[in-house]
């Protein structure tokens, strides 16, 4: 994969108004917007130290809309500068400078800016109410949902959580993500408070006389599987009488989402997301471990 340095894009951007002049034939008016509303984002990248095209994920381009919005571009405008960057990054696409589009999943409703499928600060403390916590796997499933929305992880992530992996006095939870980068993201109070009270209550109970090293188990000692995750999710959410096309990667969605409109640094959520490059020494140092830990007690709705 080719990626476009910052201060070649601007080349890019005019082979991109080239084609659509040429292959779509638009009006003056029409390539005049899409200019300067490619002008707009490329100010934005530079002003968020971004500086290959490849690194606008779909956390970038959600924190983009968002301030356009706080600018208090309508819904249209905003709309307009989505369905921009859409041809956009097809055209990279098509060109293969690029083989992931960021604005795919990126929705832009009449009630504003979010992904599919996100869901409310409401909602999901409607679902996190709702399991039996009575009962040892009422306890477990609340421990689980805490963690995957407060740490923003992937369901695959999420079961093959170890006990050692999970810093509860730290607060840090320790993720082996896609190419098994390795990071380490908060977890926040609330979750740190009921995973706590999982391996006090509950845990040893579901084990019955097994042993696992994985901290949320199924039967005979067995790791939650993702298929049995995400029945339990769609399960609550019934209950809880959200009727929303709810997944695993909801929480992952919302995590990004609440964090990023609560007004946190985007290179710290697309870290605690794994989306960017980050060496392990830069991980683990005390700088960037207090950091990301006190931004997430600030902006998380449950930190």
């Amino acid at each position: 994969m080719t990626s476009i340095l910052m201060n070649s894009i601007h080349e890019v951007i005019d082979q991109y108004i080239n084609y659509l002049i040429v292959e779509k034939g638009l009006a003056d008016a029409t390539i005049d917007s899409y200019s300067s509303d490619l002008k707009k984002f490329v100010i934005f990248l530079k002003s968020c130290r971004i500086n290959l095209i490849a690194e606008s994920d779909t956390t970038v381009i959600l924190k983009y809309l968002i301030l356009l919005r706080n600018e208090g571009l309508s819904t249209r405008s905003r709309a307009r500068h989505l369905v921009t960057l859409r041809g956009f990054f097809k055209f990279l696409i098509q060109e293969k400078v690029l083989k992931k589009d960021p604005t795919r999943i990126v929705d832009l409703p009449k009630t504003g800016i979010k992904l599919p499928d996100v869901l409310s600060i409401e909602e999901i403390v409607t679902i996190l109410n709702t399991p039996d916590t009575s009962k040892p796997r009422g306890v477990r499933d609340v421990a689980m949902i805490e963690l995957i929305y407060a740490a923003g992880l992937r369901v695959s992530e999420l079961i093959h959580v170890k006990l050692q992996d999970i810093n509860l006095e730290m607060g840090f939870v320790r993720t082996f993500g896609k190419g098994s980068k390795e990071r380490i993201v908060p977890i926040g109070s609330q979750a740190k408070e009921k995973i706590n009270d999982y391996v006090t209550h509950a845990r040893s109970i579901l084990l019955k006389n097994h042993v696992s090293k994985f901290m949320f188990i199924a039967r005979a000692g067995k790791p939650m599987t993702r298929q049995g995750f995400w029945k339990l999710l769609k399960k609550y959410a019934k209950q809880a009488g959200i009727n929303k096309k709810i997944t695993p990667h909801s929480f992952r969605h919302s995590f990004a989402s609440h964090l990023l409109e609560g007004g946190a640094d985007l290179r710290a959520v697309q870290m605690m997301l794994g989306h960017v490059d980050i060496s392990t020494t830069q991980i683990y140092t005390h700088v960037a471990r207090d950091h990301l830990k006190k931004l997430h007690e600030q902006f998380h709705p449950r930190g």
